[in-house]
């Protein structure tokens, strides 16, 4: 042997013997819920295409087309986040009439799940057990999605809508008196 690893058989003992690291070295580009998927296109893609039967090195071969796989990947995940922030964009112009331009800026920077939960709840005035319901997601994820897009907006429009004298902090008054 010349150190190398020799080349399977079949297209099915190849899947077997480098899916894995394929898969390991996917994960460290994409993470560990896409890398799998990337793998697999990546194999469909090289097994399927017309240079499949002449590619000498294919752990290499393999290792390039994996490689683009995560660019397509990361191209479309780019792509995807661009329409739902323009998305989110449209519907809180949509959803605020005519709130202040902050106000939709901050919505529409919220996450599309956020956005839908707040919408929900907010706009249709719906309780977070009828959200759930709409949503097809657990009353405690609404609740979860709620709390994290209320201090989201808070933080962004605090400093917006604080009085200037109270944006030090100064302790309460005790109101119990």
């Amino acid at each position: 042997m010349d150190g190398q690893p020799t080349e399977p058989d079949s297209d099915a003992d190849t899947y077997r013997t480098l899916a894995p690291n394929l898969i390991r070295y996917a994960t460290l580009l994409v993470g560990p819920s896409d890398a799998p998927d990337v793998v697999a296109d990546a194999f469909l893609a090289a097994m399927t295409g017309p240079r499949w039967a002449e590619v000498q090195n294919r752990r290499a071969y393999l290792y390039r087309v994996t490689t683009s796989k995560v660019s397509d990947l990361q191209r479309s995940t780019s792509r995807r986040r661009q329409r739902e922030s323009e998305a989110g964009r449209e519907l809180a112009r949509a959803w605020t009439g005519s709130a202040r331009p902050e106000i939709v800026t901050a919505i529409a920077e919220l996450s599309s799940r956020q956005r839908a939960v707040v919408h929900l709840t907010y706009w249709d005035d719906l309780t977070p057990a009828a959200v759930a319901d709409v949503l097809g997601i657990s009353d405690g994820a609404v609740r979860r999605h709620l709390a994290r897009a209320r201090a989201r907006l808070r933080a962004e429009l605090r400093p917006l809508y604080q009085p200037q004298e109270d944006r030090t902090h100064q302790p309460r008054e005790d109101r119990t008196k």
